[in-house]
């Protein structure tokens, strides 16, 4: 189940876990100042745990999806794909916004592409980790 979600603290936790903890990015970079103008998703899982969470910022007709985090044991359940889906039926709400786009890790761009978004622009390093823009028309 994907809610949207004022809950911080726990997607603050799950983001911590994977993106600090696992991947060693900077807390001085994960904690960007940008949560509070964000729409927040939390993945539940069929017990009700949260075990993912995804941010999205609007900036005029572009909705930008990020902070896209699934913990270890739900990884390959489907939980990935959802959250990206709800982003999307959650951009598609709000008017005037055309296109989605994120950042992702370059491991992950298939994934995305079995989504819709397709790369562009050259490779580039976030947080230590390569890393393509992809876009995706809404």
């Amino acid at each position: 189940m994907i809610e949207k979600t004022t809950d911080l603290d726990t997607c603050r936790a799950i983001r911590r876990e994977v993106f600090i903890v696992e991947q060693n990015v900077p807390e001085a970079e994960e904690w960007d100042g940008r949560d509070d103008a964000a729409i927040h998703l939390l993945a539940r899982d069929d017990s009700g745990r949260a075990v993912g969470t995804a941010r999205i910022l609007v900036e005029g007709a572009t909705g930008k999806i990020g902070r896209v985090a699934v913990l270890k044991p739900a990884r390959g359940t489907g939980t990935g794909a959802a959250l990206i889906r709800a982003a999307l039926d959650e951009l598609r709400a709000l008017p005037g916004v055309t296109r989605a786009k994120l950042g992702a890790q370059t491991h992950a761009i298939g994934f995305y592409e079995k989504l819709g978004f397709a790369a562009y622009g050259p490779e580039y390093d976030d947080a230590g980790i390569p890393h393509r823009d992809m876009a995706l028309e809404l």
